[in-house]
């Protein structure tokens, strides 16, 4: 409906005051203006601001709809009601997005401003609740009822809380630089108690949910008690905002001027409680929480000790700082429960996966036998197969059967053995090693490490990745894996690693050593068939905004897009012709086009063109 922008106390006093005192006289638009038979009421919607009764107050329209009610508003000589938006975003307010109580007010001037918006001089009279909205369109209309404010049974108390007011309000004046001193010389010079508790209710700097609470409350007794209130905050919080200006001036000279920002940073850190007192404390908090051997232990209170007595300006202190600070983010003994459950395990591989009978039984065995043993020291398997028969995916299947956290490694082009190791934190942008990086990430001790692609890992000048990942890979060593960054031993015993490759001729004999190797076979055509009807076209309906009817493909077909347009061990392929004639479907809809949802064998030539056919007909 409107959109409005915020006004400031000075905006305020500078528009509204002097135009009224030069140009208008504000006696001329009292309450017995209002026509006694106007019974509806234009409702105009603002945004950051809350209007009070007996306050002028300049609001700037940009939209057509506005500009419209405030002209034909003072064109009639009609009250208009004010009320706030809940929210001051949104552009075109719903019912539900005002508030229903606001203020009646009288236009006393528009002044048409040059690029087309218009800032209307307005003067508010009574509260009011909106009782039922009648129109919309162009702008709200709606019938009300006004709102009695309830005097004070204590006059005097009441008097004397707003001389508290008055005082703590020149006194944020005069502290508050952004202020205007037009704004003390409004405050002296209005008598009326009322008025002054509207004024300050207006003009502080509340937000516009506590100044529409400050509307609502029908107590003047109450509403001056609640803004007396909210003003000491305010005052609180610029005295201590003046008082670090002060302490930080206090230490500038000439031979200082260079440190002014570091100053001034240490000021409001110890305001706050922070610095490198409460870095450490943060740290200790952390630790306190986490579940450690005493070797542990003490290691991190060698390490928070060096902290505490490095200068906090140091390049030195950010890298201890770093590190703690990475020490206490790994979970060390966390551990999540292993859900032995093997009949809901071998659904849950059923249902990701289609065939690989011998795999499956080949996990489920694992399984079996990490129950029966009571412990969580897993094997480390090794799934080779050809590219697109589910390898990577079986990793995260295993870990959903587990109940375990899964992360993924990819290792393929890795040279460098500091990513495995990590780097030793002296250096420059040292960090840990990916393997602690991923505990890190999962939150616990005993994830499902996924290292994909092992078989692609190279030999560069930093050191051989493969002779790093021994270590790792050994039940007998991981136990205690030393990362460079860490200076210590970590525990990889409980993680499940499942490493996958395409071939064997490219692994170290010695990591193949320490893996249950497992082969993948591909798929048969029947299988090819399965996997496309249950888990492929329907993906792809989902991706393209298909749906069951406007896109089927038959055993025919699929067989025909198997044999003819793919050759491959997997099913990458077979997804990707399936992609083209989901796209092609979408064309057609998209273009209202009539098409056979069946798509028949020589339509599926065409989609994916004759050159990409793998087997050529007779």
């Amino acid at each position: 409906m409107t959109e409005f922008e915020d006004i400031s106390l000075e905006e305020m006093i500078s528009d509204g005051f002097d135009i009224v005192a030069e140009e208008i006289n504000l006696s001329d638009f009292s309450e017995t203006d209002q026509n006694s038979e106007q019974k509806i009421f234009p409702i105009l919607p603002v945004r950051n601001m809350v209007m009070f009764p007996n306050v002028v107050i300049p609001i700037t329209a940009g939209r057509k709809a506005s500009i419209q009610l405030l002209e034909e508003a003072q064109k009639n000589g009609d009250f208009i009601g004010i009320v706030s938006q809940k929210n001051s975003d949104l552009e075109q307010p719903a019912e539900k997005d005002i508030y229903t109580t606001g203020t009646l007010a009288k236009i006393i001037k528009i002044i048409k401003l040059p690029e087309g918006n218009i800032t209307a001089i307005t003067k508010g009279f009574h509260r009011f609740k909106i009782k039922k909205i009648i129109e919309t369109q162009p702008y709200f209309k709606a019938e009300i009822s006004k709102l009695k404010d309830t005097r004070p049974k204590n006059q005097e108390e009441y008097e004397a809380l707003l001389e508290n007011i008055k005082d703590l309000a020149l006194k944020i004046i005069e502290l508050d630089p952004n202020i205007p001193n037009a704004a003390n010389f409004a405050i002296k010079n209005i008598n009326n108690n009322d008025d002054l508790l509207n004024f300050i209710c207006t003009n502080a700097n509340f937000t516009s949910i506590a100044k529409q609470k400050l509307l609502e409350e029908k107590s003047l007794m109450e509403r001056a008690n609640k803004c007396y209130e909210m003003m000491h905050e305010d005052f609180r919080k610029l005295e201590l905002r003046n008082q670090i200006h002060q302490k930080t001036s206090k230490d500038l000279d000439k031979q200082q001027r260079e440190y002014f920002l570091n100053q001034q940073i240490r000021t409001i850190q110890e305001e706050l409680g922070g610095g490198p007192e409460g870095d450490v404390e943060d740290l200790i908090n952390k630790a306190k929480a986490k579940k450690w051997s005493q070797e542990v232990e003490e290691h991190f209170q060698k390490e928070i000790n060096r902290l505490q007595r490095q200068n906090p300006n140091s390049p030195d202190y950010n890298v201890q700082r770093n590190y703690l600070d990475f020490f206490t983010d790994l979970p060390w003994e966390n551990y999540t429960k292993d859900i032995f459950d093997i009949a809901k395990a071998e659904k849950v591989l059923d249902k990701a996966h289609f065939g690989l009978e011998d795999i499956k039984k080949r996990i489920l065995e694992h399984m079996a036998v990490l129950k029966l043993k009571n412990n969580m020291k897993s094997p480390i398997l090794l799934l080779v197969g050809p590219p697109g028969v589910g390898k990577t995916s079986l990793g995260k299947s295993i870990a959903d059967a587990l109940g375990r956290k899964y992360v993924r490694l990819s290792l393929g082009g890795l040279h460098d053995e500091s990513e495995i190791r990590g780097h030793r934190k002296t250096y420059i942008g040292a960090m840990a090693g990916r393997i602690l990086q991923s505990i890190k990430k999962s939150g616990t001790s005993n994830p499902v490490i996924v290292l994909d692609e092992i078989d692609k890992i190279g030999q560069g000048l930093h050191g051989d990745p493969s002779s790093a990942l021994l270590e790792v890979l050994d039940p007998e060593q991981n136990k205690s894996f030393y990362d460079n960054f860490l200076e210590m031993g970590y525990d990889l015993s409980k993680v499940m690693f499942i490493a996958t490759a395409n071939s064997l001729s490219t692994i170290q004999t010695p990591l193949l050593d320490r893996t249950e190797i497992i082969q993948i076979a591909g798929y048969t055509l029947e299988e090819k068939i399965e996997i496309a009807k249950r888990h492929l076209i329907k993906k792809q309906q989902e991706e393209n905004g298909l749906d069951t009817k406007s896109f089927k493909l038959g055993n025919a077909e699929l067989k025909h897009i198997i044999e003819a347009h793919t050759s491959e061990s997997g099913v990458r392929t077979l997804e990707k012709r399936i992609a083209a004639i989901a796209r092609w479907v979408a064309l057609q809809t998209a273009l209202v086009k009539e098409y056979d949802p069946k798509i028949s064998l020589e339509k599926v030539d065409e989609i994916l063109g004759y050159q990409d056919r793998k087997v050529y007909p007779k």
